[in-house]
Formats: structure tokens, sequence, C-alpha cells
């Protein structure tokens, strides 16, 4: 298996409500895992559904529902569908990404276990992670009080740095979450759109189950780019 050069960075643009990011995200924290002291991942949020004020119309609920049913047959992992029961269900993602920057803000370098964790919560817990007292409860493991955690949160320059990183992404020409980047001199290169579990080699103990196999070998090319095989 080839080393990777040190000060490696990928960009993972990602949602904490987003199906297929809950289940391409092992995938990321795995790499991450495998190539600790090397590889860094900075976990940047785009604009899947934010700002949404109104409960989700039926139509809508099925669309979205056969989505997880994809993503959770393609990922083997645990989906709680009881989201689809709730008449006032609104698919706000701002919140959980504003969640996000303010962990980032407090606990640099927790952000991809915080990702992991709102996943779970939203996806496998059921929790409703665009409610605040969720969100607290969601961090607080990370060591943040929910005086701390409020304090940014809930604060106008939060606000400003979520809707102006949904700028970023956007600018960046991202159209589908998950998406990954290389970190370049030049400019962000991308190197993967959309849920892609490669296939040609384990990553060993850090691969659990047979769903997320990942082309290690094929990974790091020449020119510091990144190389993924769709299955």
């Amino acid at each position: 298996m080839p080393t990777p050069p040190e000060n490696l960075l990928l960009l993972y643009v990602t949602d904490p409500m987003c199906a297929w990011c809950y289940g391409f995200t092992p995938v990321i924290r795995r790499l991450k895992a495998l190539w600790v002291g090397r590889l860094s991942v900075q976990v940047l949020v785009g604009s899947l559904n934010p700002y949404a004020q109104s409960p989700l119309a039926s139509a809508e609920k099925d669309k979205i529902a056969v989505s997880w049913h994809r993503a959770q047959g393609k990922s083997h992992l645990p989906f709680d569908y009881s989201f689809f029961l709730r008449q006032d269900a609104i698919y706000d993602t701002e919140p959980a990404c504003r969640a996000l920057l303010t962990v980032r803000h407090l606990r640099p370098g927790l952000s991809l276990e915080d990702l992991r964790a709102l996943h779970s919560a939203f996806y496998a817990g059921g929790r409703d992670i665009t409610n605040t007292h969720v969100l607290v409860e969601v961090v607080r493991p990370f060591g943040i009080p929910e005086n701390l955690f409020l304090a940014v949160f809930e604060t106008n320059e939060i606000y400003r740095q979520t809707q102006e990183e949904f700028q970023l992404v956007e600018r960046m020409g991202v159209s589908t979450l998950p998406s990954v980047y290389l970190d370049h001199p030049q400019g962000p290169r991308l190197i993967s759109r959309g849920f892609l579990l490669p296939v040609t080699q384990q990553l060993g103990p850090l691969a659990p189950s047979s769903a997320n196999h990942i082309n290690s070998t094929a990974f790091l090319a020449q020119n510091r780019r990144v190389v993924w095989r769709n299955t």
C-alpha cells in the first residue's frame, strides 16, 4: 500500500441531513484513521435544504423516503423512518449545519466526529436535529457545555459563517452531496462526486463489514491526485 505524502488535505463537502453522506462518511473516517498524521479532513457544509419553513408535503416525504431506502441498501447502515410519520416535519438543514460549524469553532479537529454523531442521531436514532435542544445533547459528548454551545450557535456571526460556507461550496461548483475535493495550491480538485464505494482492497481491521471497501492501492497517484474507481 502506498504511503501518502504528508499534510494531504481532503475537503469533504457534506450535510448532516444528507442520507448519502450518512452512508459515505464511514469511508472518509476510515481513510483518516488509516493515514493518521498524514491525511487530514476538513468538513464543509453544503446547502442541501436550508431555511425551509413549511412541513413536508406527502409527495416530498415519499421522494425522500425512496432516497433513504436506496442509501440504506447501498450502505447497509440502520435507518429510522419515524421521521416520515410526523405531520410537522420540516426538512430544514441549516440548524444542523450551523451546529457543525459551532463545534468546528469550539473543538477544532472534531468536525468529522460531530458529523458522524449528527448522522447517527438523525438517521439511526430518529431524532429531530432541527431542534436546538437535540443538537445540544448530540454535541455534549464532545465536552461542550450547553451554555457554551448556545453562546456560539445563536450568534449572528455563526449564522453569517454558515451562509458564507454555503456560498463557498456553491462557488466550488458542488452539485452533488457528498463530494470530496483535494486541497491544492491551484485550487480544490474534485476527486469524488456522490456516493462511491470503490472495491479492490479492504481496509483491513478498519473495515468491519464488506459494505465499505475502497481502492486504497490507487487512492494516491502522481501529482498529488486521488484516484477513485466507481463500482
